[in-house]
């Protein structure tokens, strides 16, 4: 099966400038030295990438621990025209607005397979897909781009992008799960 790749449309000038001296200092074993100002964002970067890559290999592993990554006024904010879209300004508002709603319908835990984390300072960019057993034994599949602003270790602002539409048709489709099967604390 052939993947579906679609062409990049546009990249920015900041990536390919970084791309190309990524190559040439590799092809050229060039070392860099960087003010400590640009030190501290390399170790920023690296923090919050293992913070990230960290809690997703539990998440894989099957111990959910998410909910530990959030600050209490987490501002996450899902991109799309779904009801569900929008932005909630704490935990508690994106539990009971938008994650509960999904996972009261799960009979199994959503399982993440990550393709890619990347980092910047304070970004981080979480590309993965996600699947669960509905409660009608149907297969729940999403892909999802997760983008997170860290602050002190924690997820202080949040963009998600996903497939809204199999978002909605669990939503629609599925009866609600008594509370105990699922691990009520999952986002969508």
């Amino acid at each position: 099966m052939t993947p579906n790749i679609r062409p990049v449309r546009s990249i920015s000038a900041f990536a390919i400038v970084a791309l190309a001296v990524t190559g040439i200092m590799s092809v050229t074993g060039c070392v860099v030295t960087m003010p400590n100002s640009l030190a501290n964002d390399g170790d920023e970067t690296a923090r919050n990438e293992k913070i990230i890559r960290d809690t997703f290999e539990t998440w894989t592993q099957g111990t959910y621990v998410f909910l530990d990554l959030l600050a209490p006024d987490v501002k996450w904010t899902i991109h799309g025209s779904d009801p569900v879209a929008g932005t909630y300004t704490d935990i508690d508002a994106f539990m009971n607005e938008a994650s509960l709603p999904l996972i009261s319908r799960l009979a199994t835990p959503l399982k993440p397979d990550v393709h890619g984390i990347w980092a910047s300072g304070e970004t981080v960019i979480i590309r993965f897909d996600a699947s669960a057993t509905t409660a009608s034994g149907a297969r729940y599949r999403n892909q999802f781009v997760w983008i997170f602003r860290m602050h002190s270790g924690l997820v202080a602002e949040a963009e998600a992008f996903l497939d809204l539409r199999a978002y909605r048709q669990v939503i629609d489709n599925e009866e609600l799960q008594n509370q105990s099967s699922s691990s009520g604390t999952e986002p969508p």
